[in-house]
């Protein structure tokens, strides 16, 4: 069994309103003070992970009870806190939204399952005494859920602050903070939301630094890991782990994309296939123009290959060799963006052409969870194999595949392509909590003709 430690949930009152901005800032200045901080993001979001790191120096977790079952949230936040002083848990949208088919999925419901403290971010700009209304209704709403305090995010004066101050005492609700209005904090954000840490991390750098410079000077720091030191001590389970399907120093290469326009990928995913047995190694689809030495399998998660379109079409000589690799045999794993990268075109540049469709970007967003099992063999496993993963995309393709039919709040819809060493689709799969998938996927790589020991390319 394994103890969680110290901990706080940050919670808004709807998606946006300056959480990220406070959890990130939170986990930089604790972490500016020699506090080993951890982070986790509640959801299956990529993107503001990526800030954690930035401001902890370590590796982002996701907290997702809906893909990965609600039994295993603490087993993933123990492992995401281990060796921490300190774990701060970004939520997902409003404290109370979550899954449309009313599955555990909220941040209430992580922070329930981690019995541990809520802050919650309200936005207070254009607000007065109405905050305290706002927070009574978010306490009251559902009394399992520690709602422990307030930081107020977009303070506009010393008299603004004093207001509010004044109303939620009058509530009896702790807080923690007064973050002031700054144009300067303001992320950088397109169609899908904030831009990924791999397109420019010293800018991003430095921005976590003059935020968390702005979090020491509004907000009650002692005060808050006090509040994460009260959280009641909780024992979790071991987190299952894939059982190695190779047979010792035949550790088959799984290449995976990285680089500014394929940045999405869970770490959780990097470590079930390593524990499974591989050798997991990266490569950059826009940079490199070859993959590396021995690679057996090929797995590209999602990002933004759209905005570097030309970047990816010019290089190739990468674009021949993942499609030779396919054409030898070699298996590849494709999610999302990754998808539109082995397509024939996006938006009309030439792409890898694995997939024997054109990719288009478009203005309707297709976002949700998603139940699926895939019609055929691949390299997850046989015809029927079950998966649980998320979409969350505005590009389509055409056609639109077969390879997997998914359930979700709209109905039942085919999707993805698939063969024996392919699987290329839409669904993002957090692999924690299906380790049979990640075993699957590293005997593929190690029965790939192209499959080389790591010893042997050494």
């Amino acid at each position: 069994m394994t103890s969680l430690g110290p901990r706080l949930v940050v919670a808004g009152t709807r998606s946006g309103a300056g959480k990220t901005t406070v959890a990130t800032g939170l986990m930089a200045a604790f972490a500016q003070r020699g506090r080993r901080v951890a982070s986790a993001k509640v959801g299956p979001d990529f993107i503001d992970p990526g800030y954690h790191a930035v401001a902890t120096g370590r590796s982002p977790r996701n907290l997702d009870p809906w893909m990965s079952g609600a039994d295993l949230v603490g087993p993933l936040a123990a492992r995401a806190g281990a060796g921490a002083d300190l774990l701060i848990v970004e939520g997902v949208m409003g404290l109370f939204d979550g899954a449309a088919d009313g599955a555990p999925s909220s941040t209430a419901d992580v922070a329930k399952l981690l019995q541990a403290p809520v802050v919650l971010v309200v936005d207070a700009a254009s607000t007065g005494q109405s905050v305290a209304a706002v927070v009574h209704g978010f306490r009251s709403w559902d009394p399992e859920v520690p709602l422990a305090g307030v930081i107020c995010n977009l303070v506009g004066s010393d008299g603004h602050e004093r207001m509010l101050r004044t109303a939620l005492a009058d509530a009896g609700v702790p807080v923690y903070g007064m973050l002031r209005r700054d144009d300067a904090m303001r992320w950088r954000s397109r169609h899908l939301g904030l831009l990924p840490v791999a397109e420019d991390r010293a800018s991003v750098r430095r921005s976590v630094q003059r935020l968390a410079g702005a979090i020491v000077a509004s907000c009650d720091l002692p005060g808050l890991l006090d509040l994460a030191r009260s959280a009641p001590s909780v024992q979790t389970a071991p987190l299952p782990e894939p059982r190695s399907v190779v047979d010792t120093g035949a550790a088959p290469r799984v290449a995976v994309a990285s680089g500014p326009a394929f940045s999405f990928c869970y770490p959780d995913n990097l470590e079930a296939l390593r524990a499974a047995g591989a050798d997991v190694v990266s490569f950059d689809p826009c940079g490199d123009e070859s993959l590396p030495e021995g690679t057996a399998a090929v797995l590209v998660g999602g990002g933004f290959p759209e905005m570097f379109a030309e970047e990816l079409a010019a290089n190739a000589p990468m674009l021949a060799a993942v499609s030779g690799h396919h054409r030898r045999g070699g298996v590849v794993w494709a999610e999302c963006g990754g998808l539109l990268w082995l397509a024939r075109t996006l938006d009309g540049s030439a792409m890898a052409g694995i997939v024997p469709a054109a990719a288009t970007m478009g203005s309707r967003l297709v976002l949700g969870y998603r139940s699926a099992s895939t019609t055929t063999r691949s390299p997850l496993g046989p015809a029927g194999t079950a998966l649980r993963g998320h979409e969350f995309h505005y590009s389509a393709t055409e056609p639109d595949g077969d390879a997997l039919v998914m359930v979700g709040r709209h109905g039942t819809t085919p999707g993805g392509f698939a063969a024996p060493n392919l699987l290329a689709s839409y669904l993002h799969v957090h692999l924690a909590a299906q380790p049979a998938v990640a075993e699957a996927f590293v005997s593929a790589a190690a029965r790939s003709p192209l499959a080389t020991s790591a010893a042997d390319i050494r």
